[in-house]
């Protein structure tokens, strides 16, 4: 017997070739957190203009409340943003934690010990039985096992390992770039993280923790992140609008100098003057500028998204997903391509008995008690499986486990006080196993064994009736194309002779045995191909079982649909690869560095990428696309490096990422108009102004409370706008393309041209300066109009059609939020006073400011109307959008809402 090592060898060991911890990358800190905020373009922008106020108030030429509310502004965006990544990892390492610690047998000091992986060392003797997870790389010395390398590897065969005739002259492979399947199947080495499946043995470790194939793999996620698309598109707009803010502010502040100068009599009487006057000048045209670049600016847009993205991490954790970085949500809503596992994501991930079949291709298990009772000895005797006490499956393989979850618990117990005589356990050489019980032996094997010696079948009824061959190789056929490994059970009236089939068997039935499709899946992918999304499966899979699969779910209906191995890809170029693209479905036998190149191509194309993957081998894939769905049942490596963990390991949740994800984007971009309308109206009045004459309609502190406060506000109202079903019919967003649409422009155009315009007759037009009597309340009116237009404009908005109460009943927070706008800008103008250069006003002079801001409503209703009128197209996305039908029903619109 084997003694193992001793304490002391074990110190020794440890010292000299570490632990066997996968090393984790550090969470982040909230400083670090923080500080990656920071980067973000928008903020890097906010940051830029508030040392430009800064400066001028330091001069005495600006105000410090401005500094202030736009540090404030960039303060609670990155607490929020760096909090909300906190929480989600906070989630993420509180369920690792609360997972049982993966145990080995192992020999130490002469006896065999049950320890944590974690503290296997070099040199140990490891035990493996069916089910055990190998802890560390090294070699067989004794026994015989078949593992499944799929986790590291992405093939699901059962790989054979037997124990090496000289331990001195091994050498195990390491971890590179090139790595083939072959390094997983050499027949005496066993590598972390696979699954023993079938046999006993005992290894000697060889490697331990990152030295092993699996820490290695784990090393090479240390490459750095693509840009999510959204962070692209915001860099794109902050570009576009400070742009549009400088030009349009040094023109206008050179506009307004020549003006002075023009004024004065020309370039010579205006530079005779006093030089401090003329600085004077000079520096309230900048602060226009200044001014009229802060109103560009949506300060609101950074908080808006974080606190979407807050939200919408919480809602998912119920729904079974785990956000790990918040943008993964909206970067999910981008998708153009998923390549997606196979194996308990489109698959249950087990074997299952998915048909049963006689000799007459009658499915008779249930209706024939003979046939039952034939079959209940032919599986419960030939297994290597068994029920343990909470009815759990255990020891055997997987066609093992298949083979009793068929049979249930209670027919299983039924059969175990039958005592055999005589059995014979099933081999590669013979393809069947056997059990004599009291002179009748039952048998399971592969079909084309016992059909070889088989002249006869038993009908329902029991009778003993001749075999139609031709008919069962057929069935059998069909079966295959279906992806199904068909088992074929018989019995003989013959005495058990090892390795040898008597010729009269007499064939009781038939099963197809498979992992099946998820039936959840097969409409998943229905809705995630109708919202636009290709999808790709990656497998270790034969091509023929992938093929098989992929037409069973829905992946591939057409001609034109191509399947590939991973040896028929590898001979593409990689511009080859990305013309067939569009038409790949299943990459069959892939392996690590397929599913990397696949990413890497799709994302050359611009396509934004999806990965879903479980084990080791998917990680770099996984950390390579721009969304990395994890398998909440995978490895720790592949949870850590993925964006989304979908707990259930189920593609409808994957569905619903999607659906949110989409769901985020267009709220952003509802929100995106919301901002920029009030920016564009109030850049252009800030502009127009002092060309007419006024002073500046909109003070410092109307600005922040416009920009900042109510725009926050408004986040929180648009930000809460639910998931339709209709957003699964719009088609994916390109990673280049602008979050501003063409549409989007067209009405923040017309609504803030219609402000502008509106504000301009306000402010000059006399009735209304005779109406509201002294300038004073003429100043508070027009602040209070500003406001309302926009609180009426969010109505416009949030809807498409001409309903602009679609849905608010899952919104109720909009009305609520909408209505406190109004309420607080009301009590604004009787306790505002000075810093708010606010006066109390009566009713009839609200009731003026209503009417004149409901105005933008029927504005809006007329524009949609000519759009509808001149692209026909848009008037089905309105219909969808708002018809009972696109909606989902009432217990799909519950578990939208989470």
């Amino acid at each position: 017997m084997l003694k193992g090592l001793t304490d002391q060898q074990v110190e020794e060991s440890r010292l000299k070739h570490g632990s066997n911890v996968i090393e984790e990358a550090e969470a982040e800190t909230f400083f670090e957190k923080v500080k990656a905020q920071l980067g973000d373009p928008m903020i890097k922008l906010l940051i830029a203009i508030a040392v430009i106020m800064g400066i001028l108030a330091v001069i005495g030429h600006g105000d410090w409340l401005e500094v202030a509310g736009i540090v404030f502004s960039v303060a609670l965006v990155t607490l929020i943003s760096a909090r909300t990544e906190m929480a989600s990892d906070s989630e993420y390492r509180k369920l690792k934690s609360g997972v049982k610690k993966e145990t080995c047998k192992v020999y130490r000091h002469g006896k065999v010990v049950e320890l944590e992986i974690d503290d296997i060392v070099v040199g140990d003797n490891v035990i493996l039985q069916s089910g055990d997870k190998i802890p560390a790389d090294g070699f067989l010395i004794d026994g015989f096992i078949k593992v499944d390398n799929s986790s590291l590897n992405g093939e699901s065969e059962e790989c054979k390992k037997f124990a090496h005739e000289d331990p001195n002259s091994v050498e195990l492979p390491t971890w590179n770039t090139s790595i083939t399947g072959d390094t997983f199947v050499d027949e005496t080495s066993v590598f972390r993280g696979a699954v023993t499946v079938d046999g006993s043995a005992v290894m000697k470790v060889v490697r331990v923790g990152m030295a092993t194939v699996m820490g290695e793999m784990a090393k090479e996620m240390a490459d750095d992140e693509v840009d999510s698309p959204l962070k692209v598109k915001l860099s794109d707009l902050a570009h576009k609008i400070s742009t549009f803010g400088y030009i349009g502010a040094i023109l206008i502040m050179v506009a307004l100098l020549f003006s002075k100068i023009m004024a004065m009599g020309g370039f010579g009487a205006y530079f005779a003057q006093n030089p401090v006057l003329i600085f004077k000048q000079i520096l309230e045209v900048v602060m226009l500028a200044v001014v009229i670049i802060v109103m560009a600016v949506p300060e609101g847009l950074p908080l808006m998204i974080a606190i979407v993205l807050m939200q919408n991490t919480k809602k998912l954790l119920d729904s079974q997903v785990l956000v790990r970085k918040p943008i993964g949500i909206e970067t999910a809503g981008s998708l153009n391509i998923l390549f997606s596992d196979k194996t308990g994501t489109i698959t249950k991930g087990k074997l299952e008995v998915v048909e049963f079949f006689d000799g007459a291709l009658e499915d008779s298990y249930e209706a024939s008690v003979m046939i039952k009772e034939q079959m209940l000895l032919c599986i419960g005797k030939n297994t290597g499986a068994m029920f343990d006490a909470s009815g759990e499956i255990i020891g055997g393989n997987a066609t093992d486990k298949a083979l009793l979850s068929f049979l249930t618990k209670e027919n299983y117990e039924a059969v175990q006080g039958i005592e055999g005589f005589k059995t014979q356990q099933f081999n590669s050489a013979n393809k069947y196993s056997a059990a004599e019980l009291d002179g009748t032996t039952y048998y399971k094997g592969a079909p084309e064994r016992l059909l070889s010696r088989a002249k006869y079948y038993l009908d329902h009824e029991g009778n003993v009736i001749p075999l139609d061959l031709a008919a069962i190789n057929q069935k059998i056929d069909q079966l295959a194309e279906k992806s199904m490994r068909v088992l074929s059970f018989a019995y003989s009236n013959s005495p058990l002779v090892e390795d040898t089939l008597p010729t009269d068997l007499v064939i009781i039935g038939f099963v197809g045995i498979r992992d099946d499709v998820r039936p959840e899946a097969r409409y998943a992918i229905g809705e995630v191909q109708q919202a636009g999304v290709q999808v790709v499966m990656i497998t270790g899979d034969r091509k023929e079982t992938a093929v098989a699969i992929a037409k069973d779910c829905g992946l591939m209906k057409k001609a034109s649909d191509v399947a590939l191995t991973s040896d028929e890809l590898n001979q593409l170029s990689d511009e080859t690869v990305k013309e067939m693209l569009p038409n790949i479905r299943v990459i069959a036998r892939a392996l690590p560095t397929d599913k990397s190149r696949m990413v890497r191509l799709a994302q050359e194309l611009n396509l934004v990428c999806g990965m879903t993957g479980d084990g080791v081998n998917d990680a770099p894939a996984l950390k390579r696309a721009d969304v990395g769905f994890a398998m909440g049942s995978g490895t720790d490596v592949a949870k850590e490096v993925g964006d989304i963990v979908i707990l259930d390991d189920n593609f409808k949740s994957i569905e619903s990422a999607i659906l949110y994800g989409r769901t985020i984007y267009n709220n952003i971009q509802k929100f995106i108009k919301f901002q920029l309308t009030i920016n564009v109206a109030a850049v252009a009045i800030c502009a127009i102004a002092p060309f007419l004459g006024m002073e500046q309609p909109l003070g410092v502190t109307h600005i922040l409370w416009i920009n900042l406060i109510m725009d926050g506000l408004g986040a929180l109202a648009l930000g809460s706008e639910p998931a339709l079903k209709a957003y699964m019919n719009e088609k994916p967003k390109s990673r280049t393309e602008s979050i501003v649409s063409r549409k989007m422009m067209g009405q923040i155009l017309v609504a803030g041209t219609y402000v502008t315009m509106l504000s301009l007759i306000f402010l000059t037009l006399p009735f209304f300066k005779e109406f509201f009597g002294s300038e004073d309340i003429h100043s508070t009116a027009y602040f209070s109009l500003f406001v309302l237009l926009a609180v009426f404009n969010a109505f416009n908005i949030r809807s498409e059609g001409a309903n602009l109460f679609v849905h608010m009943n899952q919104n109720p927070g909009f009305i609520k939020v909408m209505g406190m706008i109004v309420i607080v800008q009301i009590v604004l103008t009787f306790v505002g006073g000075k810093m708010f250069s606010c006066t109390p006003m009566g009713l009839t002079h609200w009731g003026l400011i209503l009417l004149l801001a409901v105005s933008i409503i029927p504005v809006d209703l007329i524009r949609k109307t000519i759009v509808r009128v001149l692209h026909p197209k848009t008037q089905v996305s309105i219909v969808v959008e708002e018809s009972p039908v696109s909606t989902a029903s009432e217990a799909d619109q519950k578990a939208l809402e989470f």
